[in-house]
């Protein structure tokens, strides 16, 4: 289904890995799930793991280096994903819609996502944002701009910046997430559940489709 994985993989960052690599890893993700937090410490990811804490040096380097493995595994399946979606036999609109459906759903199995990329991209290492640059922003990009195209072409859709696509989608999923907390504080909004995830789809498909999916007049 869709490309080799390892294709859309920094090479330091292979995904095969050994059992103890793929423990850690698993066990930082449900970490981070529990608490709803990316502050976690090498001795809780060796307790939950049953590890050593020395071996997430051994494997990984340090805990910029795991949480950056982690992201790329998490990001493999839904980069690959997407140029499934392109191969597929039905209509640019059809697409999108799954696309919108598919990111959202991503943020939310995988609700440290936001944080982590943010915390790479901006509190890291100019390597680490290196790296979630070329296996998770540029593969989004890219399969924007020729979504888009498409869709032009098939005249579905009406000619508007990937760039500027890509900051509302992405920025929208990452607000659901990232923002609630502030808008629980302040107005009493309750968490992200399945149901307000389903609902949050319906909405930015309405949102996003209603702006760029051309009417019956072709307006």
């Amino acid at each position: 289904m869709g490309p080799q994985l390892q294709n859309s993989v920094p090479e330091k960052l292979p995904a095969g890995r050994n059992a103890t690599a793929e423990k850690l890893l698993d066990a930082a993700s449900e970490l981070m799930i529990a608490r709803s937090s990316i502050e976690i410490s090498l001795s809780d990811i060796a307790q939950k793991s049953g590890s050593n804490a020395a071996l997430v040096k051994y494997h990984f380097g340090n805990k910029d280096g795991l949480l950056l493995a982690l992201l790329a595994r998490d990001a493999a399946t839904e980069v690959a994903n997407l140029e499934y979606l392109l191969a597929q036999p039905i209509g640019p609109t059809a697409k999108l819609k799954l696309h919108i459906s598919g990111i959202i759903r991503a943020y939310y199995r995988f609700p440290y996502m936001n944080r982590l990329i943010h915390y790479l991209l901006h509190e890291s290492s100019a390597e680490a944002a290196d790296e979630v640059s070329k296996f998770f922003v540029a593969p989004l990009l890219d399969f924007h701009r020729r979504l888009i195209a498409e869709g032009v072409a098939k005249g579905e859709f009406r000619a508007v910046d990937p760039v500027l696509f890509y900051t509302s989608l992405i920025g929208a999923c990452d607000h659901l997430f990232f923002g609630r907390h502030a808008m629980s504080r302040a107005i009493g909004v309750g968490p992200v559940t399945d149901d307000v995830c389903r609902q949050y789809i319906a909405h930015m498909e309405a949102l996003i489709c209603g702006g760029i999916v051309k009417g019956a007049n072709g307006e």
